[in-house]
């Protein structure tokens, strides 16, 4: 039998599902009366990448799963979690899997074909720089502090906002046809870290200063902070321009515009999330 967004289905399986984009689709499943199960270290059962005798018992009882893989999907090894935790997920019948996926990342695009070659029924959704790296993740202390400094000269991305690949994914999961598709997801327009810090500037009321620097520079404090030294690696998308155009995934599965980053940054700064 077909499923439709009209069926109810059994649990469906967010792995980080307390994460950026796993909280909101959980959100958006529980809003239209389907089960959720959280797959984290933290849930029950647990779940954890890194521990595979965790898989199975996190799968039991769902038929789909958001695959998302932390700290990125492009880092060492990542590639073959995936692709073994699809092999999982299909033997024990949870073979509708929506992955996250990097925009022009090589070895996250290495990480989706170990995860077809399971055979499972797929859809990949592929995104870049979130708007939420400001106000949930590594930017949030840099932008309350009053300054970006980071190692992207004027280079320009295409940041996305994690509502709306939460809406991507919710579709992906409860409707048929998007299986064996992969959708590319940005916002609706290019900025560079400058113009990022102009709109952070405008919505918080204080000003928000932009600072490039060199990656030697940042890498310094990455070390300093403890955060892994391949997020300096992930500039190389920004640098290089691979994503430096608009694409339109948003556009083609929920028929309406992204958000742009401008009414992310509004929305945000009245939540207090940026005061001092």
């Amino acid at each position: 039998m077909t499923q439709t967004s009209n069926d109810i289905s059994p649990a469906a399986l967010l792995i980080g599902g307390n994460g950026k984009t796993g909280r909101r689709v959980a959100e958006n499943l529980r809003a239209q009366g389907r089960p959720v199960r959280i797959g984290s270290r933290t849930g029950a059962p647990a779940f954890d990448w890194n521990a595979p005798g965790t898989w199975g018992p996190a799968l039991e009882g769902v038929d789909r799963v958001y695959v998302t893989y932390y700290p990125d999907l492009g880092f060492p090894g990542a590639a073959e979690q995936a692709g073994a935790f699809a092999e999982v997920a299909v033997a024990t019948g949870a073979r509708r899997l929506v992955l996250l996926s990097g925009r022009g990342e090589a070895a996250a695009q290495h990480a989706e074909e170990c995860l077809k070659a399971s055979g499972a029924d797929w859809t990949v959704v592929r995104a870049s720089w979130f708007n939420q790296n400001f106000d949930e993740d590594f930017f949030l202390e840099p932008v309350r502090a009053g300054e970006l400094a980071l190692p992207t000269a004027d280079a320009v991305e295409a940041f996305v906002d994690a509502d709306d690949i939460a809406e991507v994914v919710v579709a992906a999961l409860t409707d048929d046809r998007h299986s064996g598709r992969t959708y590319e997801l940005s916002g609706p327009r290019l900025m560079s870290f400058a113009d990022v810090a102009a709109e952070l500037s405008k919505a918080t009321g204080r000003e928000i200063a932009y600072v490039p620097v060199s990656d030697e520079e940042y890498r310094g404090v990455l070390r300093k902070t403890g955060l892994p030294q391949e997020f300096a690696d992930l500039f190389t998308q920004i640098l290089d321009g691979r994503n430096a155009h608009l694409v339109h995934g948003v556009q083609e599965v929920l028929g309406r515009e992204p958000k742009d980053f401008a009414d992310y940054a509004r929305e945000a700064a009245a939540s207090g999330v940026w005061e001092v």
